[in-house]
């Protein structure tokens, strides 16, 4: 995967980046060809080379992460009895595809993580629009205030100039809980979101984490994080 540099992205993900009084928040906004080189291309081979396995087999996808992350249960149910999230379509994802979006995990990350080991389990498929912006703005509003109403609008015209959103598959990432930037100590809320445009053979990719400022006071007597003083803090919603 190659980094499309674009002071659009840029400049987005730098205002979405801020410190409040009880965490730091870091938004990152990129752009990938899917075009494999070097050790991403050495990955592709790998895993589309597993014996009894082909590009184009389907995967199991795991459940989606906007009815998860979306703040508005009573809205949530009202798109997904539609139908449309019980397709078995939207439920699986091809073996080529998901490739894609471990490759761009990695290349976002790297080298202080690999994401190569990732299975289909941890992605999930989006099929609306909607939930997934009302996930974001909902999740970065409870995070940044009133500092993000502004922002918001410019944040879906960039994404949509740089990727055609209408075009795109989109995907979500949830952390396996151990082994990731998401799931280290002090992180109390994230989200990691795919727009795959078929066409452009692009990937967009939007992940936003928040940490703790005063992770170290917030240990209970076993030492694991105290999640009821950070939701009595108004970190998590």
């Amino acid at each position: 995967m190659k980094l499309l540099e674009n002071s659009k992205l840029e400049a987005i993900s730098s205002a979405l980046s801020v410190d409040t009084p009880v965490c730091e928040i870091t938004t990152r906004l990129e752009s990938y060809s899917c075009k494999m080189a070097g050790d991403h291309k050495k990955l592709y081979k790998q895993l589309t080379n597993e014996p009894g396995t082909t590009p184009h087999d389907l995967q199991i996808l795991g459940p989606s992460q906007t009815m998860l992350l979306s703040t508005s249960p009573a809205y949530v149910y009202s798109i997904s009895s539609s139908g449309d999230e019980d397709s078995p379509l939207n439920k699986t994802i091809p073996r080529k595809t998901l490739i894609y979006l471990i490759s761009t995990l990695n290349a976002s990350f790297e080298p202080d993580y690999d994401f190569s080991s990732c299975t289909s389990h941890e992605f999930s498929r989006e099929t609306n629009i909607d939930l997934v912006k009302n996930a974001v703005d909902s999740r970065l509003l409870s995070g940044m205030g009133d500092r993000y109403s502004p922002l918001s609008s410019h944040l879906w015209s960039v994404i949509d100039e740089e990727i055609n959103i209408k075009e795109c598959e989109m995907y979500s990432y949830c952390p396996d809980g151990a082994s990731d930037p998401f799931s280290e100590y002090g992180i109390v809320w994230s989200f990691n979101f795919f727009f795959y445009n078929r066409k452009l053979r692009r990937i967009l990719f939007l992940t936003c984490r928040a940490e703790s400022k005063n992770a170290n006071e917030q240990r209970d007597g076993d030492g694991n994080m105290d999640y009821n003083y950070l939701a009595f803090e108004g970190v998590m919603d």
